[in-house]
């Protein structure tokens, strides 16, 4: 944070008169793979602590946040309170949802694993359920192409330095063509986009039933059905076997079933959408990873790459329409070919 920005942020705290700060515990407390930095702040007499969003303008909007955050709530989700906002400036002072993410709290609490997912698959069908999607974009095939061709252009092209041949990149039209298709076909919902164990805030006591605050919302659309559930079972974060993530797959298409959701009833055919929807995304993710180190300069995201890559080979060696995925692949990495179509 620029000393021009921490003296307008000190200022506009200062200002707030509903709000008494001892801005001597001002303390960064994260950021994100965006411009956002995020702050923590005492109110005197440590009555509590608060976040401050710093969001550069020239750089981040923070009223999509504001806005999120208020159909999340009226929907009933634990989005954080908007307690003061300057989006001229681009300063939001928010509810603190503490230090731990699931992330963090599955790897010290791993006997909670099951029941941190329930309730996190618990409060996706309620979101999904009930928060309206008015004023937020829909989720249409050119954003969909769009992140998709981060894939060619910063994975391909930037991390290995590789050209497409023009057969491959017909082969990754077709594809991507199929991945939007199956999108598309699916009910569309609100959907948070980022919706995994990095983004949702541990905020009950060890040994007590897990209830999570989430974060990060603010990129919400209207689209597929499947996309949040893709974010949180096939995170970049954390991997499970593949027979765990079935069974909670399987758990939340019944809770969706049962909440009236417009799911497909088919529970097979479910699946499919949600491999398919998950290659839409690990495709894009590998393209925002490369492309968050070599333009961004945060290379702790490569540590990433190996896992988004078993999830994207995951589904391509299960589908054979996806077979030219797998030779790119591997051209890319110079592997042999090993697969067994089951579909």
């Amino acid at each position: 944070m620029s000393a021009l920005r921490q003296e307008m942020l000190k200022k506009w705290l200062t200002g707030l008169n509903e709000f008494e700060f001892d801005l001597q515990t001002l303390q960064a407390a994260s950021s994100d793979a965006s411009f956002r930095r995020y702050f923590r702040v005492g109110e005197a007499n440590n009555v509590r602590t608060l976040i401050v969003m710093d969001a550069p303008p020239d750089k981040e909007d923070v009223r999509p946040f504001v806005h999120v955050a208020g159909l999340l709530r009226d929907g009933g989700s634990r989005a954080p309170q908007v307690l003061a906002q300057n989006p001229e400036e681009g300063f939001l002072l928010l509810e603190d949802f503490g230090n731990t993410t699931m992330l963090q709290g599955l790897n010290t609490q791993a006997e909670q694993k099951d029941a941190f997912y329930m309730q996190a698959l618990h409060d996706l069908v309620q979101l999904q359920a009930n928060t309206r999607t008015e004023g937020i974009p829909a989720y249409g095939a050119d954003k969909l192409l769009q992140e998709m061709n981060l894939f060619d252009e910063w994975y391909v092209g930037k991390h290995y330095g590789v050209e497409l041949t023009d057969q491959e990149r017909n082969w990754l039209e077709s594809i991507k063509g199929m991945l939007i298709q199956s999108a598309l076909s699916e009910p569309q919902v609100f959907v948070h986009r980022d919706y995994h164990s990095r983004n949702l805030m541990l905020i009950s006591q060890a040994g007590a039933a897990p209830q999570f605050g989430i974060l990060d919302f603010q990129d919400a659309v209207k689209g597929p059905l499947s996309y949040d559930l893709v974010s949180i079972l096939r995170d970049a974060y954390i991997e499970w076997p593949e027979a765990q993530t079935l069974d909670w797959t399987v758990r939340y298409w019944e809770a969706a079933r049962k909440a009236g959701l417009p799911i497909c009833e088919d529970p097979g055919e479910f699946y499919r959408q949600f491999d398919f929807m998950g290659l839409q995304r690990h495709l894009k993710i590998l393209g925002i990873f490369a492309r968050l180190n070599y333009r961004d300069g945060k290379a702790q995201y490569l540590n990433d790459l190996p896992m988004v890559l078993r999830y994207v080979r995951l589904v391509a060696g299960r589908y054979i329409a996806f077979k030219p995925l797998l030779l790119l692949l591997d051209r890319l990495e110079n592997k042999a070919v090993k697969v067994g179509y089951t579909f």
